[in-house]
């Protein structure tokens, strides 16, 4: 009877919990990571968090979404869509990236977020970032312009140079395209925030991209993707109290057998 309690508790917790940000759909190389190398643990969601990487990404996989001008120099990536969501007019969505790159001057790669409606047709490009050599890393400066209504803390981020030992760049970790101070490196954690004009149901999308070749690879660390406290992916109040319902009424059907 005891293990049935736990098991009951323990289906309960998991239900409860899963609430990190996986990708729903991916194309190329996404996935989930704990902190290694120079990507920490995420103020916001950790310590676990959600990446995409150009290391196994495929031919055009970190485009922008279709309607975004994506630079015509792109080559491989990936991109990862997140579940659907509905939010009101004005709902705030927040999460934070982390961009790293081991590649330099000569070669921007690139990441961004976008949203989106269901059907993938873009509604604002939320975030950028590029490898450059010189002035700020993010916003990315060959990208088309973010979305009114972004806030991005800080507002813009050159490269920590130097610093890309990380698994998700595969045999690239650790490496720099030129050497540090040519554009490779990581960003740090930022926060993003951005106020959701119109309501609707969205899905957001995540993507890097190399530029110009496909080796000296890049990547996007997110986490704690929220709409309005809410994490992207949890079960809706409704269902929470039906699964609990459920699994207490097997708990009592249980008892009455077992005792």
């Amino acid at each position: 009877m005891k293990v049935l309690k736990f098991l009951v508790l323990a289906t309960v917790m998991v239900a409860l919990s899963s609430v990190t940000t996986r990708a729903q759909s991916c194309v190329g190389n996404c996935g989930t990571d704990t902190p290694n190398g120079v990507i920490t643990s995420p103020p916001i969601g950790g310590p676990n968090y959600s990446y995409v990487s150009t290391n196994g990404g495929t031919s055009h996989g970190g485009f922008l979404p279709s309607g975004l001008a994506t630079p015509s120099n792109a080559t491989n990536g990936s991109t990862a869509t997140t579940a659907t969501f509905t939010a009101t007019a004005g709902s705030l969505l927040q999460f934070d990236f982390n961009y790293i790159t081991s590649d330099g001057s000569g070669y921007p790669d690139f990441g961004w977020a976008a949203l989106e409606t269901t059907g993938g047709a873009p509604v604002a490009l939320i975030f950028s970032a590029q490898t450059t050599p010189t002035g700020n890393t993010v916003p990315g400066t060959g990208l088309p312009p973010l979305a009114p209504g972004v806030t991005l803390t800080p507002s813009s981020s050159a490269i920590i140079p130097g610093g890309t030992t990380w698994d998700q760049l595969g045999s690239w970790s650790g490496q720099c395209f030129l050497g540090p101070g040519e554009g490779c490196g990581y960003t740090g954690w930022i926060q993003e925030d951005y106020t959701i004009p119109t309501a609707g149901t969205y899905e957001l999308a995540f993507g890097v991209s190399n530029a110009n070749d496909t080796e000296f690879d890049t990547g996007l660390a997110y986490s704690g993707v929220e709409v309005n406290g809410v994490p992207v992916g949890t079960p809706e109040p409704s269902t929470l109290l039906m699964l609990g319902s459920a699994l207490l009424g097997l708990a009592t059907v249980s008892r009455k057998f077992l005792s």
